[in-house]
């Protein structure tokens, strides 16, 4: 018996009961890139009309979007085979981690620190500490910011003078960019592990690497090889119940990185979309018969999400529904896959930040009765239905939808 996951990091269908607490009352994702694209938004193919979606239509997507959010109508295929619905996180945040611990059984009860939207942003003890400990000349940013924005800001000046850009966003995170070459990436890993020690006082969720390449702004461009430095779990999850019994479990993308490797026995390189999918493929057709493999597809959050650019966050979703056709044919008859994401960020919302929203709980396989399963009230859902496929005890959070 197997169980695939896989995220579509950042894909919302509306806003979560308790969205007007995060500012993000009346957001939503899905159903606002749907809007934008019926309404002729051109794709980075030049194509317009409607989002062209059919197999995620066909696994209930269209659905369970309506039911987030009524004013949502996509059409109805003729026939559903998926079971489909939406879950609010249980959680208090809207980040990476929060959202995929609580689809793992373990939802976050506790606040995260955060960064104030102030410049500066980092407390000076905490500045000071990090120049004095890393050796750099001192540090440029010192805010909140995009990320790709800020490259292009400040990436000269960064290259000219040797200090790294540090910056934050409404995420608890602790981000720090520098040129791979010019500055270094081992020396950027090494910077990266020194803060994530630093900011533990502080509660902070993860401290991220973002390398990057180019020698002027405009061709500035981050890389494949950003790695995330994160808080462990601060209970079990599934994955280290499912570990525990001598199985693997597989982490593809940064899945790894937002677990800090805990419960993940085997981490699968992968950076892109389609790199992604491609692992994923390669070990549902190929890898062993009792397994996790849980994967995060990224691009829709980092290069679309973040980036407010509806086009390609449009035409990616295009590109990943193609796709599903070959993962189901490649599923054994005791497999579960289910497709759900970590969190909204809405590409036509106020600033670049995550957003709060109901996210899609879409699953299938051979033997999964399709249907309705309604709202979730909590993320966990997910995990405590893997358990019971898996043929696991119960988890301590969630019900199960099978």
């Amino acid at each position: 018996m197997r169980a695939i996951v896989g995220v579509l990091d950042s894909f919302g269908l509306g806003s979560a009961p308790d969205a007007e607490k995060f500012g993000d009352k009346g957001a939503n994702t899905f159903g606002h890139i749907a809007k934008a694209c019926a309404e002729g938004l051109p794709r980075k193919d030049g194509r317009t009309g409607p989002l062209h979606m059919p197999n995620l239509m066909a696994l209930g997507l269209g659905e369970a979007a309506h039911g987030a959010d009524p004013q949502v109508r996509m059409p109805k295929p003729a026939k559903i085979v998926g079971r489909y619905g939406y879950a609010a996180e249980q959680g208090r945040g809207k980040d990476t981690p929060s959202g995929h611990w609580e689809m793992m059984g373990l939802p976050v009860e506790y606040d995260w620190g955060f960064f104030p939207k102030t410049v500066p942003s980092f407390p000076q003890e905490l500045t000071r500490t990090f120049i004095e400990q890393t050796g750099v000349p001192g540090i440029l940013g010192d805010c909140h910011a995009s990320g790709t924005e800020i490259i292009d800001q400040m990436g000269l000046e960064h290259i000219r003078t040797g200090k790294p850009i540090c910056y934050t966003s409404a995420d608890s995170v602790f981000q720090i960019a520098a040129h791979e070459t010019h500055y270094g990436l081992d020396r950027l890993y090494e910077h990266c592990h020194i803060a994530r020690k630093l900011v533990d006082k502080y509660n902070v969720g993860r401290v991220i690497a973002r390398p990057f390449v180019g020698e002027k702004p405009g061709e500035f461009k981050r890389t494949g090889n950003r790695h995330d430095y994160a808080m462990p779990p601060h209970a079990q999850t599934l994955l280290d119940y499912y570990a525990a019994t001598g199985k693997p479990t597989y982490g593809i993308g940064k899945i790894s990185d937002i677990f800090a490797a805990k419960g993940i026995t085997n981490y699968v390189k992968a950076f892109t979309n389609d790199e992604v999918f491609d692992a994923m493929l390669d070990l549902v057709r190929t890898g062993p018969g009792d397994a996790i493999i849980f994967a995060n597809f990224v691009d829709f959050d980092t290069l679309y999400g973040h980036r407010r650019d509806i086009a390609g966050y449009a035409g990616a979703l295009e590109s990943f529904d193609a796709r599903i056709p070959e993962l189901q044919t490649a599923l054994r008859p005791g497999d579960l896959a289910v497709f759900s994401a970590d969190h909204g960020c809405d590409p036509t919302w106020p600033g670049t930040d995550h957003t709060r929203e109901f996210v899609p709980v879409i699953a299938f396989g051979p033997k999964i009765a399709p249907g309705p399963i309604g709202q979730r009230n909590t993320f966990a859902d997910i995990g405590q239905s893997c358990a019971k496929h898996l043929g696991l005890a119960p988890l301590p959070v969630g019900q199960s939808f099978l």
